[in-house]
Order: C-alpha cells, then structure tokens, then sequence
C-alpha cells in the first residue's frame, strides 16, 4: 500500500522543473491524459469492464472535476512557487481532512491512539515544511522574528487547495464506484479530465502551444505520467475503495518523505535537522494510525486469539 504515495513523491520531483517551461496547465493535461489511456488500455487485460454505471455517472462528473481537473491543476501550479519537497508537505494534510470525512460518511473510527498518530503527523509536516527560523523561535525560544505574512505565499496556498480536492476525491472515489469497477473509474477521470486543462492551455497566449523539452525532460513528464498518475492512481483508488480510510489515507504522510529525498538527488534539496525530526514524526504517525486497533486494544485482541486458538482445538 505504500507505492502509489512513493510513486507520488518522486513524480513530484519530476514535474517540477517541467512546470516553469510549459505552464501548470499543460504539464497537468499531459500528466493526466496519457495515463488515463493507460488505464483504460489495460482494462479489458485485468477481466474488467470499461462502461460507467448510469446511476454513478453524477458522481464520476463531480469525482472527475474535482480530483482531476481541480487538483492537478493546483498541484502543478504550486509547484512552480513551492518546489518538491515544500509542495509535497502541504499536499500531504489531506488524510486529516479524510479522517474527519471518512468518520462523518462512512463511519471510520479514530481512538487516542489513532488522534496522537493525527497529531503526530501533523507536527512531522509542519516541521518537515516551515522555515526552520519559525521553528526556532517556537520551540527554542529564538529572539529573531518572523512575519507569518511571508508564510503564505501564493504557491503555498495552491497547494493547501490540492490538498483539499485530493481529501474529496478519496472521499468521492466510493460513490463513483457504487456499480462501477475502481480502476475503470480511475481511467476514466483522468483521460477526461484533463480535457478542461488543455482547452485552458490553448487559451493562454504567454506560454508556447507546445514545449521546447530535452529527451530527458520528455523521460521526467513520462515518468510523472505513467508511474506517477497510472500506476499509483489505480492502485491508490483501488485500495482506497477496499481499505479503511484513514488507516490507508495517512499513509499519504510518507509522499514527503519520498518526495525530500528525490528532490535532494534530482534537484539539489537538501534536508535541515527540523526536517529529520519531521520525517521521524512522520513515520511514527503513520505506525500509530495504521495500527491503532492493535495497540488500543492488545488485551482484547489477545484474549481473542486465544479464544478461537481453543475454539479450533
């Protein structure tokens, strides 16, 4: 379960120095639409139907706009002022959004256990992301001080806008998917959403039609395509569909750790010591809230084991 949030982290990597050339709406289109054929192109191989339900077709058009269309272009338009690794960090507060969704709608329950790996993650990104001056006048009681206006850049808040259309879009996934197979869905929106965002493209009179890239920037959008969006969006939907949500969503708390470290080899990004206690936190979040039943309760569990371990003598 934890590929498709390493794939994402390092397509992160990849997009962003394609973004400031081609524009985020290009980038976004092209990311989506091949990927998309992908998907579908396989489908009738995996023994699965290409057709979506008519009675969850609503709910594919606002899955599609919304998860689609609406967060792909946020992301690629943050990237160009936030980078891979800021990027992927704020991106990543979506599985508290989730969270709260997922207990409203379906449910889901959160122990202490589960709130202290929420919190947890919280902190990790928060110190995976702020500029270590703040974090130095909260926690060591710095003198220099820090306009939290210059916090909140533009790239900054795009980001935090993907973050939301990527929570609703985990949300939504299972009322588009009522009668409709997963991964035939997960094609579906992204070869049609990414429609929008190229007629928006053609509009834009600033940016060439099409870019002047290297082979290896056309590898880098590759990549970013066919790993980044095909392979983890059909996998990320289908355990999505199948796992309880903000046990699997959480671990969305790992895409910055893998985006750091690509953006480190690719880009140059480099790690301060705030951000190694960030990925620590992060990590220990994800142990928390994944296996938050078992540490809740062992006692029950145990006694449980050792109940049916009877029961089958």
């Amino acid at each position: 379960m934890v590929l498709p949030f390493a794939l994402w982290g390092t397509a992160m990597a990849a997009m962003a120095p394609l973004v400031s050339s081609a524009g985020p709406s290009l980038v976004a289109s092209l990311r989506l639409f091949p990927a998309g054929l992908a998907i579908l192109v396989a489908v009738p191989f995996l023994g699965r139907k290409w057709t979506i339900a008519r009675s969850d077709f609503g709910w594919f058009l606002i899955f599609t706009f919304v998860d689609a269309t609406v967060f792909q272009f946020c992301l690629a338009k943050g990237l160009a002022e936030t980078g891979a690794g800021l990027g992927s960090v704020l991106i990543d507060s979506q599985p508290l959004m989730v969270a709260l969704l997922a207990r409203s709608l379906f449910g889901d329950a959160i122990n202490p256990i589960g709130w202290i790996g929420l919190v947890l993650g919280l902190l990790g990104i928060i110190c995976l992301g702020a500029p270590p001056e703040l974090l130095k006048q909260w926690f060591l009681m710095g003198q220099q001080q820090v306009s939290i206006q210059n916090l909140w850049s533009n790239g900054e808040a795009w980001m935090l806008a993907a973050a939301v259309a990527m929570a609703l879009g985990t949300v939504l996934i299972r009322f588009a998917c009522k009668e409709s197979d997963p991964v035939a869905v997960t094609g579906w929106h992204m070869a049609l959403g990414s429609s929008p965002l190229l007629i928006w493209h053609l509009f834009d009179q600033s940016l060439p039609f099409w870019p002047n890239w290297s082979p290896f920037e056309w590898g880098l959008m590759a990549y970013s395509s066919l790993f980044g969006s095909a392979l983890a969006y059909g996998l990320f939907f289908w355990f999505a569909n199948k796992e309880e949500l903000t046990s699997f969503s959480t671990l969305a708390f790992l895409t910055p750790v893998f985006a750091l470290a690509s953006g480190g080899i690719w880009l140059g990004e480099r790690l301060h010591i705030f951000q190694w206690i960030g990925v620590l936190l992060v990590l220990v979040s994800v142990l928390f809230v994944s296996q938050r039943k078992r540490f809740w309760e062992p006692k029950h569990s145990a006694e449980s084991s050792f109940v049916a371990k009877g029961t089958e003598g």
